[in-house]
């Protein structure tokens, strides 16, 4: 009774060899082992599993290292190409299909995945065709697992009674089976699928009025993304009424193909703010059977686009650009082509006809320059700028006297106004009593021409203009002629702050001149020494005109003498009077309307406890300041330079 027993224990074993049992991976002293299962004891108890350390001599040692070949395997997989040939018997079309996957070995385990590649509008299914595990051998070796000694190029595999061609691998799949030892075949071929035959023969002979199909974009968008083409362009419509020539930038977005057109609107142009020629879009080719659209290729400099029937030229390209169709067109011309109109043909010269005498020549011209008369332009910038305002009176005033042979009129003396904001001139003569003239307004305000032209002639006369009139000068007024005596002190300091304009008021080129006259210089130094015997450096304005003026033998001018003078003359006494200062204190405190007097004039009273009818400066600033006088810190400070009686009249006048 005791040999069955025996058989059924041989019997287990034999099939414990034969069969593969659940086993796992742990870990013993940083090694990796394979531990089996745990199995009961006497009594119900679990007795833990044998740890088996694996032979390292089975797996493909790694490059000449000493690390166990699992470890130096790990995350390395063999990827074979294969296919199956899938029979279809119900088919009268065809017999089979070819089916292709993608046999992934991984070297660490020994494992086998099979994934099937997608293949488009196939019918069939795609992605992971074996899950990840280890594949047995075909019968009778069915108590076999699949190592990598099982594969090679161009031999057929057997995975679940489903017969794998492998055909072809990758590099690193062939060089790994060179270095274990594997003799590889030569790289074989996968047929044609005749299913997919047929329908690619159907759609070549197909031509679809619309794309049924999207197109995935997102590639070019996440490479192309914030990548800008970018054009100068010119539309000239110069050829139709009103048109004129547009200039336009145009922005290509190579994530989506788009083109987006903006105008460039000169300021003051006459046109509508939006400066938006084309909105974002995708721009079709127009005149085209099969509707195509515009891409980078059609774009470059010369190029003519055709913008919805609006010939556009591209004309320049930024930087980028430039480099974008280097590096992927190979393009190296990027010459320029100018934007600019072309210059205009010359304008007729016109012909006016000669002044006829009747009103301004001003006035006649207007006439003859449109059907309606329209009065002369005034030069209305210069008048604001030149006009008269605060201090400046803008207006160059001359003391003159009359040239004449009778001797009534010899002494006679006028005052001769240049008007800067019109380049106008008035002659006032003062009132001289016992005189025998009435004197006041000789010539009113007007333009004084020049003498000497013709009168009745098509151009403009000329006028007398600022820089003709200068100290020394002989003017001629309507026929007077006058000798410009001197100058007041603001139409000197204006001409010497523009000497570019009056060059005789330029003090450098008053100095070149007499630095022509080398020869004197020795002979100028012992007439100003004999001038000054005591030595004290200063002579007066006779003595120095005299020497200048014997000097030179007249070819110093008057007014390059006062010039002279002026630049080496003594400085005055520039500090303002007492009398000087009140007054700008009173314009100041009318011009801010103060008159809180009474209280002021009563703290200074209250202040002056001692009755002194005197205030120390200290005092007299802190009360100004906490009543808020209106008056500057400079103007206070001069006025309050020394103690100043504050008594009740004395303020009252002070301040009123």
């Amino acid at each position: 009774m005791a040999l069955p027993l025996l058989l059924g224990n041989s019997f287990n074993r034999n099939v414990e060899k034969k069969f593969h049992k659940s086993q796992h991976w742990g870990f013993c002293n940083n090694v990796r082992m394979l531990v089996s299962e745990d199995k009961p004891g006497i009594g119900g108890e679990l007795l833990p599993g044998k740890k088996v350390k694996p032979n390292y001599s089975d797996f493909p040692k790694g490059m000449g290292s000493t690390v166990p070949s699992w470890i130096a395997c790990d995350k390395q997989v063999l990827s074979f190409d294969a296919y199956l040939e899938d029979e279809f018997p119900d088919k009268t079309q065809e017999k089979y299909r070819i089916r292709r996957y993608k046999i992934l070995f991984y070297l660490e385990d020994d494992t086998i995945q099979v994934n099937e590649r997608e293949l488009k509008n196939s019918g069939l299914p795609k992605g992971t065709f074996i899950r990840r595990h280890r594949i047995s051998l075909p019968p009778p070796d069915e108590d076999q697992f699949y190592t990598v000694y099982h594969f090679n190029i161009n031999i057929d595999v057997v995975f679940y009674g489903r017969t794998f061609k492998i055909y072809d691998a990758d590099t690193f799949t062939k060089n790994f089976l060179k270095k274990i030892g594997v003799k590889l075949n030569p790289p074989g071929r996968c047929p044609e699928d005749p299913y997919m035959k047929i329908q690619r023969e159907k759609l070549d002979r197909m031509e679809p009025l619309r794309p049924y199909e999207s197109y995935d974009t997102r590639k070019q968008f996440l490479e192309c993304d914030r990548k800008v083409l970018r054009f100068f362009c010119l539309w000239d419509d110069s050829a139709s009424m009103f048109g004129d020539r547009r200039e336009l930038i145009l922005y290509y977005f190579l994530c989506d193909d788009t083109i987006e057109i903006k105008e460039v609107v000169p300021p003051s142009s006459g046109r509508d703010a939006t400066s938006l020629f084309l909105r974002r879009r995708k721009l079709p080719k127009l005149g085209k059977v099969d509707q195509e659209f515009y891409k980078d290729s059609d774009l470059f400099i010369g190029a003519t686009i055709n913008v919805w029937g609006r010939k556009v030229l591209l004309c320049d390209c930024d930087n980028f650009t430039k480099t974008y169709y280097k590096t992927k067109y190979g393009i190296e011309n990027f010459t320029s082509i100018s934007c600019k109109a072309p210059p205009p043909p010359p304008k007729m010269e016109r012909k006016f006809p000669p002044y006829n005498g009747f009103g301004s020549e001003e006035d006649s011209l207007r006439t003859c320059m449109g059907l309606v008369p329209t009065p002369p332009r005034r030069n209305f910038k210069k008048f604001m700028e030149k006009n008269s305002y605060g201090n400046k009176s803008n207006i160059l005033r001359f003391f003159a006297k009359l040239i004449t042979h009778k001797r009534v009129e010899r002494d006679r003396k006028f005052v001769i106004s240049y008007f800067l904001s019109d380049d106008t001139i008035s002659v006032f003569e003062p009132v001289e009593r016992n005189s025998g003239f009435t004197g006041g307004m000789f010539l009113k305000r007007m333009h004084v021409k020049k003498p000497g032209q013709e009168v009745f002639k098509s151009e403009l006369s000329e006028y007398i203009q600022a820089k003709d009139l200068y100290i020394g000068a002989r003017v001629n007024l309507n026929g007077y002629l006058f000798h410009l005596l001197n100058a007041d002190e603001y139409t000197l300091r204006y001409m010497e702050e523009n000497s570019d304009q009056f060059p005789m008021s330029s003090i450098e080129l008053v100095l070149q001149k007499l630095k022509e006259e080398q020869s004197e210089s020795r002979e100028l130094k012992h007439l100003f020494r004999n001038a000054d015997p005591k030595l004290t450096k200063r002579v007066d304005y006779n003595t120095f005109r005299d020497i200048m003026m014997t000097l030179t033998t007249g070819r110093l001018l008057e007014h390059e003498f006062i010039t002279l003078a002026r630049h080496y003359g003594v400085p005055e006494d520039t500090c303002p009077g007492m009398n000087i200062l009140m007054a700008q204190a009173h314009e100041q405190l009318k011009k801010n309307t103060f008159e809180n007097f009474e209280r002021l004039i009563a703290t200074c009273v209250y202040e002056d406890r001692e009755k002194k009818k005197v205030l120390p400066t200290k005092d007299i600033r802190r009360l100004c300041k906490s009543f808020r006088l209106p008056l500057p810190d400079h103007l206070l400070g001069s006025i309050l330079s020394g103690d100043v009686k504050m008594s009740g009249s004395g303020c009252h006048h002070l301040f009123l």
